[in-house]
């Protein structure tokens, strides 16, 4: 397993994880230069499509600068995918026994999901200190994570899940959210008519830390 720490300093320096759900490999590689070119180059690619996993391959290929990861990962066959691809790293929107083994004894960054107090016990058991809160604004968003970082002080966060583009500033002010992620980066209506400038504009505007 690579340490948690390493992938602690890759959110950190992300600060902003695009969680992108593509429908159509043509529109991967544009999506993630409009993304890249407004600074946003940590990009989380989910598994929720069947063409998730070659649009991934696909912007590595193409996006010089992309940084490009796996998402909805929630098996040990589908971490090997991640590997396999050559893929950064690997989020996943929680965590079995049987996927936190497997991610401890794999080479990709991995962060685990967790909603519960018990759960992050059982991510930090396995040396995962850097864990994926979701669905974070309905397990309480800013709170839930002040509140964990009480008993937890050495966990760090990447809070994904009803987060918008105005709240994304309150989670990141706070001392143990290392990075959030979130949809609102490219919205499919956007994706779908190519609006490659509204999203780059987007990008642009959260990375310099002002809200709409």
């Amino acid at each position: 397993m690579t340490t948690s720490v390493d992938i602690a300093d890759l959110l950190r320096a992300a600060r902003i994880v695009p969680v992108l759900t593509i429908q159509d490999v043509a529109t991967a590689v544009p999506l993630a230069s409009a993304l890249v070119a407004g600074g946003v180059r940590t990009l989380e690619v989910t598994l929720r499509t069947p063409v998730g996993a070659k649009a991934a391959e696909a912007i590595m290929a193409a996006v010089p600068g992309a940084i490009v990861g796996l998402g909805t990962v929630l098996t040990r066959r589908d971490l090997e995918l991640a590997e396999a691809i050559g893929a950064t790293f690997a989020f996943s929107p929680g965590a079995t026994p049987d996927l936190l083994d497997a991610a401890a004894e794999a080479a990709i960054l991995f962060v685990p999901g967790i909603a519960t107090a018990s759960e992050l016990m059982a991510a930090m058991t396995r040396g995962f200190t850097t864990v994926k809160l979701f669905p974070a604004a309905q397990l309480g968003g800013t709170e839930a994570l002040k509140a964990l970082g009480g008993p937890f002080p050495e966990a760090r966060f990447c809070p994904t899940g009803g987060i918008s583009e105005k709240k994304a500033l309150d989670y990141l002010a706070l001392p143990n959210v290392v990075a959030v992620g979130g949809s609102w980066l490219a919205p499919s209506a956007e994706v779908a008519a190519g609006n490659w400038t509204a999203i780059e504009a987007r990008a642009r505007r959260a990375m310099s830390g002002t809200s709409p």
